[in-house]
């Protein structure tokens, strides 16, 4: 099975040693994205709302670099620091992905990278 790295810079590059993504045959393995604006380098301001937006526009260019989309999303896993945010993220998460949805877990941690509130990993076909 064909390996290749997947790169945007639509995203901002990650300070520590990963991929973006990974495509292998037909499937494109997301890393994990924090709701970092491209534009500016920094968290998105505003809480959960504003941060789960930007990571879902995070993982839509990453995963649009990989050849799939939101709409080819099989499987994500959603880390946040407080599930009592949990139903303000899912009110966004929802908007981008209004019609079946895919498989899902969601943990609460500890912490995350940069101060984030959320981050958001994906697996998604190209077919």
């Amino acid at each position: 099975m064909k390996r290749s790295v997947v790169h945007t810079d639509k995203v901002p590059p990650a300070r520590v040693p990963l991929s973006q993504a990974i495509k292998a045959g037909d499937w494109v393995f997301a890393s994990g994205q924090l709701g970092m604006d491209p534009r500016t380098g920094r968290l998105a301001e505003g809480g959960i709302k504003p941060e789960t937006r930007q990571v879902c526009e995070n993982l839509r260019a990453v995963l649009e670099a990989g050849g799939a989309s939101l709409s080819k999303v099989v499987k994500v896993t959603i880390y946040m620091v407080d599930l009592g945010e949990l139903m303000a993220m899912n009110e966004i998460f929802s908007s981008y992905f209004p019609k079946d949805p895919p498989a899902r877990t969601t943990f609460q941690a500890a912490g995350l990278v940069a101060g984030a509130r959320v981050e958001i990993e994906a697996i998604a076909t190209v077919r």
